[in-house]
């Protein structure tokens, strides 16, 4: 069974658009190398404002924690967080499962 996980980044107030740059510019490149099952990355414009989401698709949940341990290791990534995390204020991550009628299966 598929599951999708949502990664959810709440940035200071003015620093989303420095963080989408950034992801734009280098980080989403090494994730996809890494993680693939690119879903999509959005942005907020009501509800929780100045907020970055990414989802992203996996065969399993033991596949996820192997991939992103994998993402973890690299060099590129720490260099990556290194200059994001000071834009960051909370970060919340979600497990989705699809439903049998969902287009994402």
């Amino acid at each position: 069974m598929i599951i999708i996980e949502q990664r959810d980044y709440h940035v200071h107030t003015g620093k989303l658009p420095e963080l989408v740059r950034l992801y734009g510019d280098e980080g989403i490149t090494i994730q996809q190398d890494v993680l693939g099952g690119f879903v999509g990355a959005f942005t907020t414009d009501i509800g929780a404002l100045s907020t970055y989401t990414s989802m992203w698709r996996y065969d399993s949940f033991a596949q996820r924690e192997e991939r992103r341990a994998a993402l973890m290791a690299r060099d590129d990534w720490k260099a990556f967080m290194g200059k994001i995390q000071p834009l960051i204020h909370t970060q919340q991550n979600r497990i989705l499962t699809p439903t049998p009628f969902s287009a994402l299966q």
